[in-house]
């Protein structure tokens, strides 16, 4: 076994983990919190259960992004980058993983959770209605582009 199958099985053992939180959160968490649990225990509950989910998510997002920065690397493959037309999902990989590790590192610490507390306050049933939503579309485009990914690696597309 050499050094790229063992970065290969990191970085989709990490995908796996990110994405498959997210589907738990978006498919299940949310929705059964919406439907079963009171509005004034919904934002409790959901804070400590997602809270949990956030730093798992955090190691998950850093192991991706370091273990498919190290196979580019590996395989000199970053003239991919250079050609969206026939490699887009390896940009739609690494706009995932850009976008959830600015919502992970930057905007929950320094004010997405604030933000996300204060509104489900005031308006729990319009807040979790409005997470629910940006769950299913940040679901949907990780769903797209962890599935591109394995047909464009495997020479699919």
């Amino acid at each position: 076994m050499d050094d790229l199958t063992i970065a290969r099985a990191l970085h989709v053992l990490a995908v796996v983990h990110w994405i498959g939180g997210v589907s738990m959160v978006t498919l299940v968490l949310l929705p059964g919190l919406t439907r079963h649990v009171a509005a004034a225990q919904r934002l409790s509950l959901f804070e400590m259960i997602e809270g949990r989910f956030a730093l798992q998510a955090r190691i998950s997002t850093t192991l991706a992004g370091a273990s498919g920065f190290y196979m580019t690397h590996r395989l000199g493959v970053w003239d991919r980058f250079l050609d969206p037309a026939h490699f887009w999902w390896m940009h739609a990989m690494v706009a995932i993983w850009a976008i959830f590790t600015i919502v992970l590192f930057v905007a929950e610490p320094l004010f997405l959770h604030r933000w996300f507390h204060a509104r489900a306050t005031r308006d729990a049933e319009g807040t979790f209605r409005l997470v629910q939503r940006l769950h299913i579309v940040l679901l949907s485009a990780s769903l797209v582009a962890t599935g591109a990914a394995v047909l464009g690696a495997h020479g699919a597309l």
